[in-house]
């Protein structure tokens, strides 16, 4: 599929970027070239010392911003497909500095098109999140502006070939900034702090988000948001599962966190299908019917008010799953 094929990915040494890397050069080594596009030379040089382009060819590492149009379009130049990991996602940041979110997430996804239509790139993932389902932090709501751009970009591409489609997932297991690294940061002093004992989160490994990406750049028409169907965790078991001895503290729901977050709304049900391994919201309006979208992938409908939240989610992680899973996915974190 990626053979022979350039691509470039956004934010690429972020947590995400480096595993899309990894995984393109293990099972696509005829890959023509792999591009890291970021704002940061000093991670740009620390992934080039786990992806030298003297040992990988492919690899090219360019300092750019979303912001930067002109940037993003020399970028773009004989690339084939983008995938777009690039924003600001810490939800307090985004609450203290709303408009510097807005430029990188909304303004950034915006520059992102221009480039991709003024260029021969023709597939874009774009990278979403739970928060951006019925958002109530400024996070998510520009995400949910970024996919609305992106979903309605293929309205505009008039003879071109590209397709432009999302995908939506819940917490990514170990990355930066996420629950499981900052309780084990926290186990030494022997008490966790627990927002609400009744809070629930989805949660997805490194890899599966990966591979959902790639099933995307193979398979999506344009237009979809793609929704995986991944277990949920209690927050007070992931406590548990990572420092059992410690005691948890509950200090209260931040500004702009849900006690459940949601990845499909009731309002979305009437667009949405069931593709096995994912959902997918299909655009209202748009270049191919639900119908048509159906009998060609073998989906179905869901039903008339269908939600998919992780409070309501069938599947739920046990304390001991949790510890395994801690152990195979979060890395240079390992618990008894």
């Amino acid at each position: 599929m990626l053979n022979n094929k350039s691509i470039l990915i956004t934010g690429g040494t972020g947590s995400f970027g480096k595993a899309f890397v990894k995984t393109v050069l293990e099972r696509y080594p005829q890959v023509r070239r792999v591009v890291v596009f970021s704002r940061d030379e000093l991670k740009q040089f620390e992934m080039g010392q786990l992806f030298p382009e003297r040992n990988y060819p492919a690899m090219r590492y360019f300092i750019g911003d979303v912001r930067d149009v002109d940037r993003l379009r020399r970028a773009f130049e004989g690339v084939d497909i983008v995938v777009h990991a690039a924003a600001l996602k810490q939800v307090p940041a985004a609450e203290y500095n709303p408009f510097e979110c807005i430029k990188t997430n909304v303004l950034g996804a915006q520059n992102i098109i221009e480039a991709c239509l003024d260029s021969n790139v023709e597939r874009l993932v774009a990278l979403s999140t739970d928060k951006a389902a019925a958002p109530i932090n400024l996070y998510g709501a520009t995400k949910l502006c970024s996919d609305k751009l992106f979903v309605a970009a293929n309205n505009i591409k008039g003879s071109r070939s590209i397709r432009f489609s999302v995908v939506r997932y819940g917490n990514v297991m170990g990355s930066r900034g996420s629950v499981i690294p900052f309780f084990m940061a926290k186990r030494k002093g022997g008490v966790l702090p627990i927002t609400d004992p009744a809070m629930t989160r989805f949660n997805i490994s490194l890899q599966e988000g990966v591979d959902m990406v790639l099933w995307s750049i193979e398979h999506a028409w344009g237009g979809e948001v793609l929704v995986p169907k991944i277990p949920s965790y209690r927050i007070t078991e992931v406590a548990t599962a990572v420092a059992p001895e410690c005691r948890q503290e509950v200090i209260g729901v931040r500004p702009g966190e849900k006690i459940h977050e949601e990845m499909i709304t009731s309002s979305d049900s009437y667009n949405t299908v069931d593709l096995g391994k994912y959902y997918a919201i299909l655009p209202a309006g748009g270049a191919y019917s639900i119908d048509e979208y159906c009998r060609d992938n073998n989906a179905a409908r869901v039903a008339p008010g269908f939600a998919y939240d992780s409070g309501s989610n069938p599947e739920f992680l046990t304390v001991d799953q949790m510890r395994v899973l801690i152990n195979q996915h979060v890395i240079g974190q390992k618990i008894d």
